[in-house]
């Protein structure tokens, strides 16, 4: 788990008194690791506070609802491992697959009630609530997602996926120097591809939304060349052109989207913006 903000503060403490005190050249090498693991530290207490708040709102929410209707509460997951006395992982990873299949067909209501049931079988799956964040995030749950990445963060400190998902959150949130520094981080440490992948294609829409042209579109070029599947790029880099008067450069790259993969959501979804376009319309400033 994060730890605790006295924790962190001591740590700092005495981290600033070995700096006072000039310490040796070996000793300058222990305090740097020291400083390294306070500063991840504290980049996982931030987005535990984060998700912590969020889940205060349900709180609220579920405050507001105490005049309603009484209902039952939905069986848990402990209660299902209970019931059945063990994990089934195998049954868990069918229902994972089948929750990014749907992610990836433009389906998250579809692909959230699979992970759930797959987090049922296999509570604390990390994979599981990985996709399950995605889903919430393609519904625009934000905060929901963060509490999912919370869990995950707090399994695994380090979990590169989940970071650069909390990095998508700051950047819908409107919190982009947040945003920055978690893709940013991703990038940076290179631990998992798909991870990277994404941090590059966030952090193009991040400089996309500061009005910072020229970062946006080498970020989303750099996502093109990393994963020229991530048809997402495409469409992005054409509103990026577009809103800057390159209605040429935005209707080839939504052309290019549209081929690479007319049967994707967002291959269709750049097909779609070409035919608008082309009939005198424009795309949503937002999306």
């Amino acid at each position: 788990m994060p730890l605790s903000g006295s924790d962190l503060q001591a740590r700092f403490d005495a981290l600033h008194d070995a700096l006072a005190a000039q310490p040796s050249p070996d000793e300058r090498e222990r305090l740097k690791q020291q400083i390294i693991a306070l500063f991840r530290d504290a980049d996982a207490a931030v987005t535990a506070a984060l998700a912590f708040k969020a889940s205060v709102k349900e709180l609220v929410e579920r405050w507001k609802q105490l005049d309603g209707p009484a209902t039952p509460p939905p069986a848990t997951a402990t209660a299902a491992v209970a019931g059945s006395g063990r994990v089934d992982h195998l049954g868990a990873s069918t229902f994972v697959e089948k929750g990014w299949s749907k992610l990836s067909l433009g389906d998250p209501a579809g692909a959230e009630v699979a992970l759930r049931r797959a987090l049922e079988l296999a509570p604390g799956t990390n994979e599981a609530e990985v996709l399950l964040g995605w889903a919430q995030m393609a519904q625009q749950q934000y905060d929901a997602a963060l509490v999912s990445y919370q869990r995950v963060l707090a399994r695994d400190p380090d979990h590169a996926l989940a970071h650069t998902n909390v990095g998508y959150i700051f950047l819908r949130k409107g919190l982009y120097g947040e945003a920055i520094e978690q893709l940013s981080r991703v990038i940076r440490l290179d631990l998992d591809r798909k991870a990277t992948l994404y941090a590059h294609l966030y952090l193009g829409m991040v400089y996309r939304e500061r009005e910072m042209d020229a970062d946006a579109e080498s970020f989303f070029r750099k996502a093109l060349a990393l994963g020229p599947n991530l048809l997402q790029s495409w469409y992005e880099l054409g509103r990026l052109h577009w809103f800057a008067g390159r209605r040429d450069d935005a209707i080839a790259s939504w052309r290019s989207g549209a081929a690479a993969n007319k049967f994707s959501p967002w291959g269709k979804r750049c097909a779609e913006l070409l035919v608008q376009v082309e009939q005198g319309g424009a795309p949503p400033r937002t999306d």
